[in-house]
């Protein structure tokens, strides 16, 4: 005979948190992933670059014109967003 409370989890006492809502976890991965960042950036500073423009040939030129390109294309569609909007009733003529 299977038992019935085979495959239920056991609730968690309400004072338990999850590891990935702790606060030292959250800086943990933090400084991790600004290590991380950090050391992509060695690379850059040891290759020659061979840039067919002068700004091209910046440190880290890649992942600040990303990062500048997400930040253009994100309050650009928020700009967008806010001209193209309709109200909640405007197709209930």
């Amino acid at each position: 005979m299977s038992d019935p409370k085979a495959g239920v989890e056991k609730p968690l006492p309400p004072d338990h948190d999850h590891w990935l809502v702790r606060p030292r976890t959250i800086a943990v991965l933090w400084i991790g992933f600004a290590i991380v960042l950090g050391l992509t950036l060695v690379p850059d500073l040891l290759i020659d670059h061979h840039a067919e423009f002068e700004i091209e040939g910046t440190i880290a030129f890649g992942a600040w014109f990303g990062f500048l390109s997400c930040l253009i294309l994100v309050f650009g569609s928020l700009a967008l967003g806010r001209i193209l909007k309709r109200r909640d009733s405007y197709y209930d003529r």
